[in-house]
């Protein structure tokens, strides 16, 4: 599998996707872009998001037990200095009338623990956390 990148202007770039999706990116006008695209260390928290979201929401399919809405929030922290590394991420999984607690805890679980190849990746190199949040 591959996936190209390639230099449009400034600090704008298309990643073309081995799923043969096209992503943009840009830089902030400080760093010589045009703020038209999401960062790269953002995307990795996108990434981070939608792996997890994806497994836990597949999880409560097969368990019978869909919550009528979920998100998921972040907080983190990055380094100060260069490389400017994610020190400290926090992922909020956020359920709205969750037929079961126990469900949505157990799925969280399996994605974190099992399944989502993106925070087993982060966890390696920075302080990755969570909780659940229920709403009615």
């Amino acid at each position: 599998m591959s996936l190209k990148i390639e230099w449009n202007e400034k600090m704008k770039f298309t990643a073309y996707t081995p799923s043969g999706h096209e992503v943009s990116l840009d830089s902030s006008p400080k760093s010589g872009g045009e703020n038209s695209a999401a960062r790269p260390m953002e995307l990795m928290l996108v990434s981070l998001a939608g792996c997890t979201s994806m497994d836990v929401i597949s999880i409560l399919d097969k368990m019978k037990a869909t919550p009528q809405d979920f998100k998921i929030e972040i907080e983190y922290e990055r380094a100060l200095e260069h490389p400017k590394i994610y020190t400290h991420i926090h992922l909020k999984y956020m359920f709205k009338n969750a037929p079961s607690r126990e469900k949505a805890q157990r799925a969280v679980e399996l994605s974190q623990n099992k399944y989502c190849s993106a925070s087993a990746m982060l966890r390696k190199v920075t302080d990755l956390t969570y909780e659940l949040v229920f709403e009615s």
